[in-house]
């Protein structure tokens, strides 16, 4: 019994799952489980606690220990801008969490305690069908997308956010780019501030100190930190150890929030939404794997098809005989090869007894050579007509004498 690898390959098939994501076969009943109303639904996401982690670690170092080592103008400017940044991203993101991105026909039955319904994939293919979820069981608009993890219909979907632990769509994207820019700018202000103190350490430590809790201590080995109100002392490994924990951690957070940005950026500039652009890219995608498999297929057909053919590789010919090596092959161009080839040979031989006898005689010029060539095309073209017009009369019979001379014939009697 012979089985078909294309049947049975599912590698090579993608998967396009709707939501929710479990159940693996066609015939299996999805479990229903109730739907997320916000990012503060349990249970949180392993990112969204890395998240708050960093900000807090961020802010406590920032402001307790690189700030307040700056001079007195730079230290209320930092203050100023890093303050209002870690403020304003805040209240976006808890704003962005709090907020449920539901559409508003999800929201207005107020049955997110209760079990959705069993969704049959042996019955429909997709949740979403002709503008009705058959999950939440109602009907939505044409921009609304059910989310799988959230289980349940975002109007103006764009992504769901694992740092928010929750989905961005239309009621609370503004509060989400609001924190992004919000904590991009207040992280490159505390990536500078923190550069700062790092290169004045070895370059000029006074002017780190300029706080009036360092008139007390002794030595440039020992520093505080949070101050002016709790100002704890520390030595100079301890606080070169956390400024380059600090500057590695901030560093990463800024590559990672300008990337984001600016990609969100290319997204309003075009108009499109997140999930608008990983589907189109996905269709993308598609078109040039579906064209590749139709090159393929084709050349492998031709391939197939065509006969075998060879080329002929001639060697290449070398610098003393290329004078006489012609590659084509007609009659008139044959005879042409031996008249010139003929010519030279000669002309070389004469040149060479020249040499013998008269001292500095030269090989003929290339201009000289040409000229040949062109006498002996230019004979050999007069020859040949000679011969065709020779060819259109009739032959004259011509008379031997005994001793071997041949004499012109006798004239004939006009008639």
């Amino acid at each position: 019994m012979r089985f078909s690898w294309k049947k049975m390959n599912c590698f090579g098939r993608r998967l396009r799952r709707t939501a929710p994501t479990r159940g693996g076969s066609k015939n299996e009943l999805v479990p229903s489980r109730p739907p997320r109303i916000n990012g503060w639904s349990w249970p949180p996401h392993p990112l969204q606690l890395v998240g708050w982690l960093a900000y807090g670690y961020l802010a406590v170092v920032g402001f307790g220990v690189h700030i307040p080592l700056l001079p007195r103008p730079w230290s209320h400017l930092a203050y100023s801008v890093t303050g209002v940044s870690f403020v304003v991203h805040l209240f976006a993101h808890l704003a962005a969490l709090t907020v449920d991105p539901a559409d508003g026909s999800v929201r207005a039955k107020r049955s997110y305690s209760a079990s959705m319904p069993a969704f049959d994939r042996t019955k429909r293919a997709h949740v979403i069908q002709d503008q009705h979820c058959y999950l939440c069981d109602v009907t939505v608009g044409s921009k609304v997308k059910h989310c799988g993890t959230c289980n349940k219909c975002v109007e103006g979907f764009d992504h769901h956010c694992k740092w928010l632990n929750t989905c961005v769509g239309r009621r609370n994207y503004r509060f989400f780019f609001g924190a992004l820019v919000s904590a991009t700018v207040g992280v490159f202000v505390l990536v500078v501030v923190i550069l700062f103190t790092f290169i004045q350490h070895y370059l000029n430590p006074r002017s780190l100190r300029t706080a009036p809790q360092f008139d007390t201590t002794l030595g440039n080995t020992t520093w505080l930190v949070f101050l002016p109100l709790a100002p704890v002392k520390t030595t100079t490994a301890g606080f070169l150890i956390l400024t380059f924990i600090t500057v590695m951690l901030s560093a990463a957070c800024l590559l990672l929030l300008c990337h984001l940005l600016g990609f969100h950026l290319y997204l309003l500039h075009k108009g499109m939404s997140t999930f608008d652009y990983v589907r189109a890219k996905r269709q993308q995608e598609a078109r040039n794997r579906d064209t590749k498999t139709t090159c393929d297929s084709k050349a492998n057909g031709s391939a197939a098809t065509s006969p075998e053919t060879s080329v002929d590789c001639e060697p290449a010919l070398s610098q003393s005989s290329s004078f006489c090596k012609f590659g084509s092959k007609g009659l008139l161009t044959s005879r042409l090869s031996d008249s010139i080839c003929t010519e030279l040979e000669n002309f070389k031989k004469s040149a060479e007894k020249e040499n013998s006898f008269h001292y500095g005689t030269e090989i003929p010029t290339e201009n000289e050579t040409r000229e040949i060539s062109m006498s002996v095309i230019t004979g050999w073209s007069s020859d040949n007509d000679d011969e065709d017009r020779s060819a259109g009369e009739k032959p004259v019979p011509v008379e031997l004498d005994p001793l071997g001379s041949s004499l012109p014939p006798p004239d004939r009697p006009e008639q």
